[in-house]
């Protein structure tokens, strides 16, 4: 299955021209507005999950249960069982909309796992987390080990996103997609992300941008667990959003059959 992160730029199309075999939300969005649009894909036959950013998982901060109750509401509504967030820290006081990592140490590794259970004892099933792009960290353990240890801490699911750890690579070395999925227990992880990034002369480092084509490198490897694992891909483009055509050329890519 090939899905695409639906956007507030595509309210207007046709979306049964789209073709995706699921689409991706931000729960956010939709916790206090008229659904009917995404109603309307889930009558097409395709399913909505729900990816967050505001959950604060590696924050200090009291968990939002309110919210967390929202989401479960809207999880039965949509009736769909995946939910996922990020395994970063969005703001304490106040929410930032934006995402800072959390230090890659084995007492991160307790607190953050402590803080999912907590999450999945109110939604009553799995979370699943996503790795996210980091521009500077600290700790004693690679991002690949960090993240499987808080899964099986946890107990969640992991939302494998291909394009961050292609962009971390970059960045700073240590494990490429190869050696990181190694790393991991494919059997936890829900999804894949894949998106496109962008070189910026200003910091002389790549930014996880959402604007372009995904990589080969990274359509590749999703193609690969897609077809030998059965892992859904999920295709996200969020700035400078781009019509139909390009977004179904983008989505053909990344079947199994497609070679670059």
């Amino acid at each position: 299955m090939i899905g695409l992160g639906y956007r507030r730029e595509m309210s207007d199309w046709d979306m049964s021209a789209v073709q995706a075999d699921f689409f991706e939300v931000a729960p956010e969005n939709w916790v206090h507005r008229d659904r009917a649009p995404l109603h309307q894909l889930i009558a097409s036959g395709r399913p909505v999950h729900l990816h967050g950013v505001s959950l604060n998982l590696g924050g200090s901060s009291p968990l939002d249960l309110d919210f967390l109750r929202a989401v479960r509401e809207l999880m039965a509504d949509l009736n769909t069982t995946v939910y996922s967030d990020h395994l970063a820290a969005s703001g304490d006081a106040h929410q930032l909309y934006d995402l800072f990592p959390i230090p890659f140490t084995r007492a991160e590794v307790r607190r953050v796992s402590d803080r999912i259970r907590q999450v999945q004892d109110v939604l009553g099933q799995r979370l699943a987390v996503e790795n996210t792009t980091w521009y500077t960290n600290i700790g004693e353990l690679s991002e690949a080990d960090f993240l499987a240890q808080v899964a099986e801490r946890a107990d969640c699911g992991i939302l494998l996103d291909l394009n961050n750890v292609t962009v971390n690579h970059q960045n700073h070395g240590g494990h490429d997609l190869t050696a990181f999925v190694q790393h991991i227990d494919l059997e936890r992880v829900s999804y894949l992300h894949v998106a496109g990034h962008e070189w910026d002369e200003r910091f002389g480092l790549y930014i996880d941008t959402h604007s372009q084509p995904v990589a080969p490198g990274t359509a590749e490897m999703a193609r690969q667990l897609n077809q030998t694992h059965g892992i859904p891909i999920l295709l996200e483009w969020d700035n400078d959003v781009p019509g139909m055509d390009v977004l179904n050329r983008e989505l053909a890519c990344l079947r199994p059959s497609m070679t670059l």
